[in-house]
C-alpha cells in the first residue's frame, strides 16, 4: 500500500521536539507482508535493496527499491536473525540454527567468523554491528536455542549469555560485556565513542530488564565500561535499533517504534500494527526508516538521517 494511511499506523508526538523528525504528508507504508516473524533488516545502498530475516520460515528476503519486488534471498537461511553490512559492502548475518555469525563474499560464498568461544558453542547469534575499525560486534542470548520454532533446542554450552567482538586482524573472538541476561540490538553512536546495547531478558523472567545501556568505548576501541541504563521500554522490549545523525535511538517496540532523544527521552513514536524486531535506515539519503515487524516490511520517510 503505497497511498493513505494504513490502519493503525501514525505519529505520537510526546515532545514538541519529535515533530520536527517526520514530513507531514509523509505516511507508513507497507511494502510486503507474508513473514512469520521478520528482523534484521540491512541495507545495501549499490544494489538498492534490502535484505531481511523470516526466522521461523528459516529464509532471507530481499526488497527491491527499483520495483518493488520482493524475493527470496536465500532459502535455507539456518534461521537468520540479524544483518549489517561490513565495510566492503559484504553481508554479514547471525545465524541461529548453526549457532554462528557468518559474511557473504562478493562471489556468494559464506566465510564463518565465529561459532565458539573457548572451544564452546555459541548460543544463537542474535544481532551484530561493524565498527569502522572492521571489528565487529554481537550479541549472544539463548533465544535459538530455547524452542525449536527459531533454531533448533538445545542446552547452553556457555552457560551465559554475553556480547563479543571479533577481532579484523586476528579473527579472535572475546567477550566485552558479561552481565546481561539476554543482550539484543546494539548500535555505534556516530563517533563510535559509544555502544547502546539491549537487554530483553524480561521476555522470559517478568521480573527481567527491558531496557537500553551505554557502554562507553575505551581508547583502544576493543573494551566497554559504564553499561548505565538508557532507557527503560514503555511497552514490550527494545529489541532492533538504529542511530540518526543527531543521536537519537530509533527502537524497535511492541507498539512501533519508540524515539528516544539522545539524553534517553522518550520523544516520539510511529505506531504500527504489528510487534516490531527490528529497523534500519536506508535509501539514497539514508532517510528512509525501514521496520521489520512480525509478518511485514514498512518504511516511512524521515525528516532525519541514519548515522
Amino acid at each position: 500500500m503505497t497511498f493513505g494511511v494504513i490502519e493503525g499506523t501514525g505519529f505520537e508526538v510526546i515532545e514538541p521536539e519529535f515533530a520536527a523528525c517526520f514530513i507531514g504528508h509523509a505516511r507508513v507504508e507497507r511494502l510486503w507482508t507474508g513473514a512469520r516473524w521478520s528482523e534484521g533488516p540491512a541495507w545495501f545502498p549499490a544494489g538498492r535493496y534490502l535484505v531481511w530475516s523470516d526466522i521461523p520460515n528459516n529464509r532471507m528476503m530481499r526488497w527491491d527499491e527499483t520495483d518493488g519486488s520482493v524475493s527470496v534471498f536465500r532459502a535455507p537461511a539456518n534461521n537468520t536473525n540479524g544483518h549489517t553490512v561490513d565495510t566492503q559492502g559484504r553481508l554479514v548475518s547471525c545465524e541461529h540454527l548453526t549457532r554462528r555469525v557468518t559474511r557473504t563474499e562478493h562471489d556468494g560464498s559464506v566465510t564463518v567468523l565465529a561459532d565458539r568461544v573457548d572451544g564452546k558453542r555459541l548460543n544463537s547469534p542474535n544481532d551484530v554491528v561493524v565498527k569502522s575499525d572492521g571489528s565487529i560486534w554481537f550479541t549472544d542470548p539463548s533465544y535459538g536455542i530455547m524452542m525449536d520454532y527459531e533454531g533448533d533446542r538445545a542446552e547452553s554450552e556457555i552457560g551465559a549469555c554475553h556480547v563479543y567482538r571479533i577481532d579484523p586482524a586476528t579473527g579472535d573472538v572475546r567477550a566485552v560485556a558479561t552481565d546481561f541476561v539476554k543482550p539484543n540490538g546494539l548500535a555505534f553512536s556516530a563517533d563510535e565513542e559509544t555502544l547502546f546495547i539491549a537487554d530483553t531478558g524480561g521476555t522470559h523472567d517478568p521480573d527481567g530488564p527491558a531496557h537500553i545501556r551505554r557502554f562507553a568505548v575505551g581508547a583502544d576501541g576493543k573494551s566497554l565500561s559504564g553499561g548505565e541504563v538508557f532507557a527503560t521500554c514503555t511497552n514490550g522490549f527494545f529489541d532492533g535499533f538504529r542511530l540518526d545523525r543527531e543521536g537519537r535511538i530509533w527502537s524497535s517496540a511492541a507498539d512501533g517504534v519508540h524515539c528516544l532523544a539522545p539524553d534517553g527521552r522518550l520523544i516520539g513514536k510511529i505506531h504500527l500494527p504489528e510487534i516490531v524486531g527490528n529497523v534500519c535506515f536506508g535509501g539514497a539519503k539514508k532517510n528512509r526508516l525501514f521496520m521489520a515487524a512480525t509478518s511485514s516490511l514498512y518504511a516511512v520517510y524521515l525528516n532525519v538521517n541514519g548515522v
